[in-house]
């Protein structure tokens, strides 16, 4: 490509060999550690092979319901006090990992402790489909 202005030239240059640098290392880089779990199994890597992400903390919630109070009411509250939830008494509760819907259960009590058996596992594309709304 020829210019009458020669910095023009020059900058051309530069740029067609930082290009040529760029697609070398390209070629070069290691593939990506990362793989695309609905494309199929990446090289080399056993299907499924998910083992690396089960450790990882996630924050599983379970909600009984919901409700809204006026600031003046709740600083009224004291020890004994009863808050109206919006959720009925025998209503399955939601079950939330990181703030998303996965399932929903009851509560059932075992050796003292309370626990919730999942009654409904959310399909993952209702939990898509949630997602786009």
């Amino acid at each position: 490509m020829a210019n009458d202005t020669p910095g023009q030239e020059i900058a051309d240059d530069d740029w067609g060999a930082a290009l040529e640098e760029q697609a070398k290392a390209d070629a070069a880089a290691p593939a990506s550690p990362f793989q695309d779990f609905g494309a199929g199994p990446a090289k080399g890597a056993a299907p499924n092979d998910i083992d690396f992400i089960l450790d990882i903390p996630v924050q599983l919630t379970v909600e009984l319901g919901r409700t809204k109070i006026a600031i003046k009411n709740l600083l009224q509250l004291a020890q004994g006090s009863v808050v109206e939830l919006d959720g009925m008494a025998g209503e399955p509760m939601d079950v939330l990992v990181n703030g998303c819907l996965i399932a929903q259960g009851e509560v059932v009590v075992v050796n003292d402790k309370f626990g919730i058996r999942l009654t409904d596992i959310i399909t993952q594309s209702e939990r898509i489909r949630k997602l786009n709304k």
